[in-house]
């Protein structure tokens, strides 16, 4: 299972790491994501949910 939001679907990115000599190396950006029990058509699932769609209460903890 991979860290990615169930409601909004927010994933990592990549991209660079650049340095002072402007040398790039690969790096990742991660989501922030908690593993909560939520709802999902009725009953309670365990799911990874961004903590912004908590927060914005798109979501409801059970």
């Amino acid at each position: 299972m991979s860290r990615k939001c169930f409601i909004t679907g927010k994933s990592p990115k990549q991209g660079n790491n650049v340095s002072h000599a402007n040398n790039k190396s690969k790096r990742t950006w991660g989501v922030n994501v908690q593993k909560v029990r939520i709802l999902v058509d009725g009953k309670p699932k365990r799911v990874y949910v961004s903590t912004r769609a908590l927060k914005s209460g798109k979501v409801t903890r059970v």
